[in-house]
C-alpha cells in the first residue's frame, strides 16, 4: 500500500510547531503550509481521477471500435452466406441449400442482429447510416437471388406450396415464363454469377468498409480528445507539484524523494520517448500505470495502422503500395537481385466456379506458399488480385536451378491439394539485375511472364535479351 506525505515524518513536524519562539509561530506557519499542502493534494487527487476517466473514455472507445468491426463482419458474412447458398442451389438445384437460405434469411437473420446491436452502441450516425446501406442493398439483392430460386423451381417443375412463400409469391415476367426449361436455368444463374450481381456485391462489400473507416477515424478522434484532456490534466498537476515544493521545502523534505525526483524521471523518460518508470508516490505511480497504458495503447494503433498501410489484408503479404517503396530503395543499392512475377492460372475461373471465398483461400494458400518457399530475407508482395511478386536480394544468375526447383515444388504441390481446394498452377517470369532495381527490371521479367503463358502456363521463364 502507498503512503502519502502525512505517512512520512506529518506528526513530527506537528511537534516541532509546538516549540515556543518570538515571532512569527513555525506551528501557525506549519498549520497554514499543511492546510495549502491538503488543498493541493486534493486537486492532485482530483486530478487522478479525471485521468482515469478520461483513460476509460480511451478504452471505451476501442471496445467500441471491436463490437462494430464484429458486427460489421456479421453483416458481411450473412450477406456472402446467402450469396454462397444461392450459387449453390442455382448450380445444383438441391432443395437443401435453399433451405439453409431461408434459414438465415428468416431465423437466424445475422445481418439483422448485428444491425440492431449496432444502433446501441456509441457510434457516429454517419457510420451507421453506411452499415444501414449495406444492409439495404443486401435485402435488394435478396429479391434477384429469390427470383433466381423461382426460375429454378420453375424449370424443374416443383411442386409450389411445399417451397417457401417467398418463392411462391414471386411472379415471373411473361418473357421467362416462356423460356425452355434449360434456358430458365441458365436465366437463374446467370442472374447470380453476372456482372450486375457482383457489383452489388461489391456495393455492400464497399459500404461496410466505409463503415468501419468512419468507425476508425471516429474512435481515433476519441482517443485524441481524451489524451488532449490528460495532457492538460498533467499539466495541472505538475503545477500542484511545484507550488507544493516551494511551500513545504523545510516541512516536507521526502516531497523531493517521491514527488520531485520522480517528476526528473518521468521528463527524461517523455525527452526520450519511452515509457515512464513505476516510480516515486502513489499518485505518480498510478499517473505512471496510466500514461503507459496510454503509451501502449498509442503504440498498438500506430503499428496497427502502419500494418495495415504496408500489406494486403487478405493474404498479409506486403501490398503494391509497400513494393513500389520497396523497389525505389533498391535502385540504389549494388547488391544483385532478382524479381519474379507470379500471376495465379485462371483465376477468373476459379472465383466464378467455386465463389469468391474459395478465391480467396486460393489466393491465401498461394501466398503462404510463396513466403514458405523463398527465403526469409526475400520480400514478397501482392500487386494485383492474382498477381504477386518476389524481390530475391543478394540473388544472382547461379540460383537458376535453385529458383526453378523451386518453382516447380510448388507448382506439383498446387497441383495436388489434399485441403479441399481446386488445382490452381502459377506462371512466372523471372529477371535478374547485377546491381540494384533498375527501372526496365519489372518490364523484363513481366516478358518473360508472358512467354510462359504463351506456352501453356504452369512454370516459369528466365528472361533472355534474345527472346
Amino acid at each position: 500500500m502507498y503512503k502519502s506525505s502525512e505517512d512520512y515524518g506529518g506528526g513530527e513536524m506537528g511537534k516541532e510547531g509546538k516549540k515556543q519562539i518570538r515571532g512569527i509561530k513555525i506551528q501557525s506557519m506549519n498549520y497554514a503550509m499543511i492546510a495549502a499542502a491538503a488543498v493541493l493534494y486534493v486537486i492532485l487527487i482530483y486530478a487522478t481521477i479525471q485521468a482515469s476517466v478520461r483513460y476509460r473514455r480511451m478504452m471505451d472507445a476501442t471496445e467500441d471500435y471491436i463490437l462494430c468491426e464484429k458486427d460489421a463482419a456479421l453483416v458481411r458474412e450473412g450477406s456472402d452466406y446467402l450469396t454462397e447458398q444461392v450459387r449453390l442451389y442455382t448450380m445444383t438445384m438441391e432443395p437443401e441449400y435453399m433451405e439453409a437460405y431461408f434459414e438465415e434469411k428468416n431465423v437466424t437473420r445475422r445481418r439483422e442482429q448485428a444491425l440492431a446491436e449496432l444502433g446501441g452502441y456509441r457510434t457516429s450516425q454517419e457510420a451507421y447510416e453506411y452499415i444501414h446501406k449495406a444492409l439495404d442493398n443486401s435485402n435488394r439483392l435478396m429479391e434477384r437471388e429469390i427470383y433466381a430460386m423461382r426460375l429454378i423451381a420453375q424449370a424443374k417443375n416443383y411442386d409450389l406450396d411445399s417451397l417457401p412463400e417467398e418463392v411462391q409469391n414471386v411472379v415471373l415476367l411473361e418473357e421467362d415464363e416462356r423460356l425452355s426449361s434449360e434456358e430458365m436455368i441458365a436465366s437463374a444463374r446467370n442472374l447470380v454469377f453476372d456482372y450486375g450481381y457482383q457489383s452489388a456485391k461489391e456495393l455492400i462489400a464497399t459500404n461496410t468498409e466505409i463503415f468501419l473507416d468512419a468507425i476508425m477515424k471516429w474512435t481515433r478522434d476519441r482517443q485524441m480528445e481524451s489524451a488532449s484532456s490528460l495532457e492538460a490534466i498533467m499539466g495541472r498537476q505538475r503545477i500542484c507539484i511545484s507550488i507544493l515544493f516551494v511551500l513545504n521545502t523545510i516541512t516536507f523534505i521526502l516531497v523531493i524523494v517521491l514527488i520531485v525526483k520522480p517528476l526528473q524521471i518521468y521528463i527524461n523518460c517523455i525527452k526520450a520517448e519511452k515509457q515512464l518508470e513505476i516510480t516515486g508516490s502513489y499518485e505518480f505511480k498510478y499517473l505512471a500505470l496510466t500514461y503507459n497504458d496510454i503509451y501502449e495503447v498509442n503504440a498498438a494503433n500506430e503499428i496497427l495502422l502502419r500494418h495495415k498501410a504496408e500489406h494486403d489484408p487478405l493474404t498479409g503479404v506486403i501490398n503494391r503500395g509497400a513494393f513500389e517503396h520497396m523497389k525505389q530503395l533498391l535502385k540504389t543499392t549494388a547488391d544483385p537481385l532478382a524479381l519474379l512475377i507470379i500471376d495465379v492460372d485462371k483465376f477468373k475461373l476459379i472465383n466464378d466456379g467455386y465463389g469468391h471465398e474459395v478465391g480467396d483461400k486460393v489466393l491465401k494458400k498461394t501466398a503462404k506458399m510463396i513466403q514458405e518457399g523463398f527465403r526469409a530475407r526475400d520480400h514478397v508482395a501482392r500487386i494485383g488480385g492474382d498477381e504477386f511478386a518476389v524481390i530475391m536480394t543478394n540473388c544472382t544468375e547461379e540460383l537458376r536451378p535453385v529458383i526453378q526447383e523451386k518453382i516447380d515444388a510448388m507448382n506439383q504441390k498446387l497441383q495436388n491439394p489434399d485441403d479441399g481446394l481446386p488445382k490452381v498452377s502459377l506462371s512466372i517470369g523471372i529477371a535478374f539485375s547485377d546491381s540494384g532495381f533498375p527501372d526496365d527490371l519489372y518490364k523484363k521479367a513481366d516478358s518473360a511472364l508472358y512467354i510462359v503463358k504463351e506456352n501453356g502456363r504452369c512454370g516459369c521463364h528466365f528472361y533472355d535479351e534474345n527472346d
